[in-house]
């Protein structure tokens, strides 16, 4: 939770970029209550802060199987047209009040089809919502640019399928593909047919490596996946050891800095120099247990997440909330925490923004015109 709510409320009325927060994880509590009582399926709760908690502690559990647990009730009252593009609209509305202005959404419409809708009706309803939310908030003379981020599920095996449904909607909202579910066992040499037929189309690609296994699933997605982007990626720290090579200035506990030697491994070097993009979601992180497989230990905290030691040796960062509803966090909270953690002032907030909206499918003209909003609001 945000440690510095001064910072916070500062932090919120400032523009902000998210690239790597799903759909299904960031219902409002309210509204899930609501949808869920209208087909008669039962949650935990039907109170909403009651609710929030529940999900908030079964993700701060350590219990992976808890924290999915959420995503049983959300994607049970996502199966219809109105009730995906409300909640899409919700989305917007709630990302804007949080002072984002750019957000690729991420969802996988081949779950959202069992109530009978196509994959097609179910893109076209989400991207409704998404443009009713974008036009709720320019009446309230605010800026709100948002994109779909479709996802594949790994273990379902239907990329083929979905990457020809990113390219039917490109012209309609969809800004990119992405591959998500379980790493370990689904690589994305699996699919390398459908990143072919993205890379023939010039349809870019983010692949979740690097959380839920370690540098070979790094490697698959710049491989095979030809990723643009790492949805989380923080286990190319994997690929780094503090012996020799290079030098970063790292924090000690004192509050001076010492210098560090560093060695990148050849994922990690390329990471690093080709500035691939990090989505990183530093509270989900540790909820499901990618900082602990780093460090090897279970309660592992927001300091020994090794976003600052790759900001410190020149990673291409960002900060996430990957599910809101899930985590309980806004992206203006995790940039709280983050500043608390590792001593961050505003510059170093608005340097996570740029590398954020620099690595968005955007085309060149909006990236700009964005990046430039951005840094004249937070210089």
């Amino acid at each position: 939770m945000t440690e510095n709510p001064g910072l916070d409320d500062q932090i919120r009325a400032l523009p902000k970029v998210s690239l790597h927060d799903h759909l299904d994880g960031s219902l409002r509590p309210s509204t899930l209550i609501e949808l869920a009582t209208v087909i008669g399926h039962e949650l935990p709760s039907t109170d909403p802060d009651e609710l929030q908690d529940i999900f908030r502690t079964n993700a701060d559990s350590g219990d992976l199987l808890k924290y999915l647990e959420a995503f049983t009730h959300t994607t049970a009252v996502m199966q219809t047209s109105e009730n995906l593009r409300r909640v899409a609209r919700e989305y917007v509305e709630d990302l804007a009040a949080d002072g984002v202005v750019y957000a690729e959404v991420r969802w996988a419409p081949e779950q959202h089809i069992a109530g009978g809708l196509t994959l097609d009706e179910a893109v076209e309803a989400v991207q409704a919502g998404l443009n009713e939310g974008a036009e709720t908030v320019a009446d309230h003379e605010g800026v709100m640019v948002v994109g779909q981020l479709l996802s594949a599920m790994r273990q379902a095996d239907h990329a083929d399928e979905i990457v020809n449904l990113a390219i039917r909607h490109r012209e309609n909202g969809v800004v990119g593909f992405d591959i998500a579910g379980p790493e370990a066992g689904f690589p994305p040499s699996k699919f390398a047919p459908a990143f072919t037929r993205l890379a023939q189309e010039m349809l870019p690609a983010t692949v979740h490596a690097g959380e839920a296994d370690g540098i070979e699933s790094v490697r698959g997605a710049l491989v095979e996946g030809r990723a643009k982007r790492l949805g989380h990626g923080i286990r190319v720290a994997e690929d780094i050891t503090l012996t020799t090579g290079e030098t970063s200035r790292s924090k000690t506990s004192d509050g001076g800095e010492e210098l560090v030697e560093v060695e990148l491994g050849p994922v990690a070097r390329w990471v690093r120099d080709r500035q691939i993009h990090l989505e990183t979601s530093p509270t989900s992180n540790l909820q499901t247990g990618a900082v602990s497989a780093l460090t090897g230990e279970p309660d592992a905290e927001l300091a020994q997440h090794p976003f600052d030691m790759l900001y410190q040796l020149g990673f291409n960062v960002g900060v996430n909330t990957d599910n809101r509803l899930v985590s309980g966090v806004t992206l203006s909270g995790e940039l709280a925490v983050l500043a608390s953690a590792f001593d961050y002032g505003l510059a170093e907030l608005a340097d996570f923004q740029i590398n954020a909206i620099e690595s968005s499918f955007l085309g060149y003209e909006e990236r700009e015109a964005l990046a430039a909003h951005i840094l004249e609001a937070w210089q």
